[in-house]
């Protein structure tokens, strides 16, 4: 299998194809004039990059997949959505740190 190092950007006609192609997937519900959204960014970029092979991580900005962020009810970004086995297991709304994330993804294995 195919593990990005990196965020992946998505769109509303790829979200189903990738929460379901990975075991555990991370996606980043983002906005481009949202900055806590641009704060989590770099942070998000390193983490992808460090588990590489155990989690995925993907973007979708709101204000162009309006479908996917719609019928998940995202009402706030940024929302961090963490999927195991292609199925939603928690959201986390607002800034999070690195330890928060890093929680987020242990209890998923």
């Amino acid at each position: 299998m195919d593990w990005p190092d990196r965020p992946v950007e998505l769109t509303d006609e790829k979200y189903d194809e990738f929460i379901g192609k990975y075991p555990v997937a991370v996606v980043d519900f983002w906005g481009p004039n949202c900055i806590p959204c641009r704060m989590i960014a770099p942070l998000l970029e390193s983490i992808a990059g460090e588990m590489k092979g155990k989690a995925t991580f993907g973007k979708v900005d709101v204000t162009k997949n309006l479908k996917t962020a719609t019928s998940l009810r995202i009402r706030s970004i940024p929302t961090l959505a963490f999927y195991k086995n292609g199925q939603l297991k928690k959201t986390v709304v607002g800034k999070v740190d690195r330890t928060r994330i890093i929680m987020e993804l242990r209890e998923l294995e």
